[in-house]
């Protein structure tokens, strides 16, 4: 098996580690909630390499958070819940939604109007959001 550059390929590999009769038993057994404080701690990894200037080891813990969001879409796609396109079409979605000073033919580019219209979107979104977690609940 050979690295690769291809995001296709880390979800790959990332399907063979979870595959049950043949992956790696460790990566079988694991649950949303079991891998959890292992992507707070790559993030707060991230954020480490990040205050000490180590812009080497960045690349490597990004890596890491990277993994993370795809053992979770892993575990979600066997679930029936999404896969990782999904992630990638939402978070795509938020971005043209929060950006119309880029998408769209908002041309206010001020920081601080950018900024209060990122919050009121947010917002908006959180608002939108707020039946759907009541409803989990």
């Amino acid at each position: 098996m050979q690295p690769s550059r291809d995001i296709a390929r880390l979800i790959d590999i990332m399907a063979a580690l979870r595959d049950p009769q043949t992956g790696c038993a460790w990566d079988v057994r694991q649950t949303f909630e079991t891998i959890a404080p292992y992507t707070l701690e790559e993030a707060h990894e991230v954020a480490d390499a990040i205050a000490r200037g180590d812009r080497e080891d960045l690349r490597d813990e990004l890596g890491d958070l990277l993994l993370q969001v795809v053992f979770h879409a892993q575990m979600a796609e066997e679930e029936g819940l999404f896969d990782f396109g999904g992630v990638v079409e939402a978070i795509t979605t938020k971005l043209i939604r929060r950006h119309p000073h880029v998408f769209g033919a908002l041309e206010n580019r001020d920081p601080e109007a950018i900024k209060r219209l990122w919050d009121e979107i947010k917002s908006a979104d959180r608002e939108a959001r707020a039946p759907r977690a009541a409803r989990r609940r």
